[in-house]
């Protein structure tokens, strides 16, 4: 029995050395997830819109500054009003290399296309910006003002003038039947590819107006190329730079202030596949915080006048849920949802506005 004693002592110690590791090894916190390949970000729209800029500086941004160790691809995929792109995020379950940039054909494409999907059936992970809507014209244009175009629509015969949209009933469209509203008319849409098409086509007079958002249209003011008239938000725009002269985003009124009962902004989001763990949509928004917290960021914000406000976690759901529901009513008032064989809705609304998101 001594024997047997001098000989278990040290195996007692080694099985407490063994079992003090495993110990640790349980308590230590689980290795944090990064991606292990290349991200795809999916833009759902045509290249040189908003959305495609800013998923693009997004990329560029994240490899400069060295925050990923995988490089961000980004990828078109505008088809059937943007339900290519938010259909490819639902199929691809489980894959946490992909992401979606949303605008609000997240909302719009599937109520306009009839198509099963729904917000909720792709992970949310951060609101980026809420993005505005600006009344353009040509520089050659014989309307200086707001106030003067919409007496201009009200005086020409229905249909008379040409809106340049991005696609078909989606925001433009949308923002259009406000615009008839307003005047008592009729417009003509005119569907194009993304928004970097549809100010090139305003700028070259193939169209009489559009509804661009400020980075896509930006560059042809600052060329002198197009005029601004009026921003589709209850108040002016925060940006003080001059782009033209002696005109700046702040110097626009707002179109509610010149008789269109009208406001509308759209979100910049970005969400990932179904399935994707808590984990990895926390490494996405660090990533995110990160690159709004650089001055890069701040300078592209500035320059497409960007209303600054970023919502995570149950805040994001409430305000995509309420979006959604607003959505719903817009685009029937509106005539643009699917036919469901009901009769035909009401006339849009005259001052709908957009649920607003906490900063």
């Amino acid at each position: 029995m001594l024997l047997l004693l001098r000989f278990a002592a040290p195996w007692r110690g080694l099985f407490g050395c063994v079992l003090s590791v495993v110990a640790a090894l349980a308590a230590a916190p689980a290795a944090a997830w990064e991606p292990t390949a290349p991200i795809e970000l999916v833009v759902p729209a045509g290249d040189g819109g908003g959305a495609d800029q800013m998923a693009r500086f997004i990329a560029q941004l994240a490899a400069s500054k060295q925050l990923l160790r995988q490089p961000i691809n980004v990828v078109n995929k505008p088809g059937n009003s943007g339900m290519d792109g938010l259909m490819d995020i639902k199929a691809s379950k489980g894959n946490p290399h992909k992401l979606v940039i949303t605008l609000s054909n997240l909302f719009t494409a599937p109520l306009a296309t009839g198509v099963d999907f729904n917000w909720r059936d792709i992970t949310p992970v951060q609101m980026l910006a809420l993005d505005q809507f600006v009344l353009w014209v040509g520089a050659g244009s014989p309307h200086k003002t707001a106030q003067g175009l919409l007496d201009a629509l009200r005086a020409a015969p229905p249909g008379s003038f040409k809106l340049g949209g991005t696609g078909s009933k989606q925001e433009d469209q949308l923002i259009g039947v406000l615009l008839e509203t307003a005047a008592a008319t009729r417009i003509t849409y005119m569907p194009l590819k993304g928004g970097g098409d549809v100010a090139r086509a305003l700028a070259a007079g193939e169209v009489d107006i559009t509804v661009n958002n400020p980075i896509e249209a930006e560059a042809l003011w600052r060329q002198g190329k197009l005029r601004p008239l009026c921003v589709f938000d209850s108040q002016r725009l925060a940006a003080t730079a001059k782009l033209d002269g002696n005109q700046g985003w702040a110097d626009l009124p707002t179109c509610m202030s010149v008789g269109i009962p009208a406001q509308y902004l759209m979100l910049r989001g970005i969400f990932t596949t179904p399935g994707a763990t808590p984990a990895q949509v926390a490494f996405y928004n660090q990533l995110l915080d990160k690159l709004r917290a650089t001055p890069e960021w701040k300078a592209f914000m500035a320059r497409g006048a960007f209303k600054q406000t970023t919502l995570a976690g149950p805040a994001f759901s409430d305000w995509l849920d309420k979006t959604n529901r607003f959505h719903n009513v817009l685009m029937r008032e509106a005539r643009l949802k699917a036919s469901t064989g009901a009769a035909a809705p009401a006339p849009a609304p005259a001052a709908p506005t957009l649920p607003a998101a906490k900063k």
